[in-house]
């Protein structure tokens, strides 16, 4: 299962993060709902609909974390829908694993790279599910040096993001 999110993923968050100099091949931002942002990107006849927000919080405060974005991602075949994953500026470690957390609802993600994901999607469920009710999403993870981080992000917003990139990927 693993290899098949690498597989899947990798590419498309290479796609995602990487400036193109050709407008309609990159990222199309369709709309900005308070912290959350809607945009498609046409992947090998696919189209990919997602949503990302920036941390609001990074700590420890003292580190270089670079960007660190949380996506929710759809496509329009239905290949797969609301995949949550992280995406930070430096390599995570493998263990422990990074976990996500909106109220009680903790995650565990499996890291690849500077990226991680959810392996199961009743977890992936469950925790777009908790996003939609809360208002904070907390991401406690480790860079591959040791170093112990903790991101929060706003959920402000993310329901009506989700609607639009839903419509968008009907």
């Amino acid at each position: 299962m693993r290899l098949l999110y690498s597989l899947i993923f990798a590419p498309v968050f290479v796609i995602i993060s990487t400036q193109t100099a050709h407008a309609q091949s990159g990222p199309k931002l369709h709309q900005t709902i308070r912290d959350w942002a809607v945009f498609t990107i046409p992947s090998d006849g696919d189209t990919i609909c997602y949503v990302r927000s920036f941390a609001k919080d990074k700590a420890p405060k003292n580190v270089d974390h670079g960007d660190v974005i949380f996506f929710v991602t759809s496509w329009k075949s239905g290949s797969g829908k609301h995949q949550p994953s992280l995406m930070t500026g430096y390599t995570l470690k493998t263990a422990p694993p990074p976990k996500a957390k909106v109220g009680s609802t903790r995650i565990t993600m499996y890291p690849d790279g500077n990226e991680a994901f959810i392996e199961e999607t009743g977890d992936e469920r469950k925790l777009v599910a908790a996003m939609r009710k809360g208002s904070l999403l907390r991401v406690d993870a480790r860079s591959k040096r040791g170093t112990a981080t903790t991101y929060e992000f706003s959920l402000s917003g993310i329901t009506a993001a989700l609607q639009k990139a839903d419509a968008l990927c009907k």
